[in-house]
């Protein structure tokens, strides 16, 4: 008989006392991310185990003592890099958040960023589960204090000016003005041809376009925008199975599917944590 899989488990949540924050503290074995991006910063911190991080320039892989450090609207995607898959703390803060820290603390100029992915940075890894720790057990003081200490030494160390994003190719307008129609209608999206022909291009020049624009084509691009939109509508209380039609999935279970693939829970789990107040204890749900 082969080895037992191990058990999975997973929490995204907010803790109140830290706005502009999200924290998802999982262990993954068969779950893999699709390629995905988010509005914010994305940091984390791998406690056991090896995860495979896709990046546009290749895949780097993240163990105990590193950090990864992924900007805005970077897309990318994540697996198992070993098969007892990997368990890792992540912070998600906004970019208002991280500018402000920015502001504080450094001489940055413009929108703070970073020019690399991961580093070896164990004391930074140990601050990032200690923000976990203290915002589960209740402590703001402790939380908010390990957050920005980490965000700070992260810039401090790492941080450089993210350059302007002034489009040059000749499509991007294009990939832009496309972009502006998905999200304009959708529930209810064009087809790639329909799209094109709106805009006054061919199908595949406008799929290389889109691509070279935001790292992936339209479709996967619409499905992401989609969960976004969807976590949205839950936080403010909306029942999972309006916000699926509400954003253009077919049915709940569609939601469901896709949703639970990027975020790393699923929608109803997501919906509850925003509904409660924050203070537990433990390694991770049973």
């Amino acid at each position: 008989m082969g080895r037992p899989i191990p058990h999975e488990w997973a929490r995204h949540w907010q803790y109140e006392e830290l706005p502009g924050l999200d924290l998802l503290r999982a262990r993954y074995v068969r779950h893999t991310f699709p390629r995905h991006s988010h509005e914010g910063f994305t940091f984390g911190a791998v406690t056991g185990g090896l995860e495979d991080v896709s990046l546009p320039e290749g895949v780097i892989q993240a163990g105990p003592g590193t950090v990864v450090m992924i900007n805005p609207e970077v897309p990318h995607a994540a697996r198992a890099g070993v098969p007892e898959g990997w368990t890792y703390a992540t912070l998600y803060p906004s970019v208002e958040l991280v500018s402000d820290i920015a502001g504080a603390v450094t001489t940055l100029r413009g929108t703070p960023g970073f020019a690399e992915t991961i580093v070896e940075d164990p004391k930074t890894a140990q601050l990032i589960r200690g923000v976990h720790r203290a915002a589960e057990e209740g402590n703001a003081l402790a939380a908010d204090s390990l957050l920005r200490i980490a965000v700070a030494r992260l810039l401090g160390r790492h941080g450089s000016a993210l350059p302007s994003r002034a489009p040059t190719a000749s499509g991007a307008r294009t990939a832009a003005l496309a972009k502006e129609l998905l999200e304009e209608r959708m529930a209810e999206p064009p087809s790639l041809e329909q799209l094109a022909k709106e805009l006054g291009s061919s199908p595949f020049a406008l799929l290389r376009a889109f691509k070279a624009a935001y790292g992936m084509p339209p479709h996967s691009w619409l499905t992401d925008a989609r969960v976004r939109r969807a976590r949205h509508l839950l936080e403010a209380g909306t029942a999972p199975a309006e916000a699926a039609v509400a954003v253009g999935f077919t049915d709940q279970p569609h939601l469901n599917r896709h949703f639970t693939r990027i975020v790393g829970v699923p929608p109803g789990a997501y919906r509850k944590e925003r509904a409660r107040t924050y203070k537990t204890t433990g390694e991770g749900p049973a």
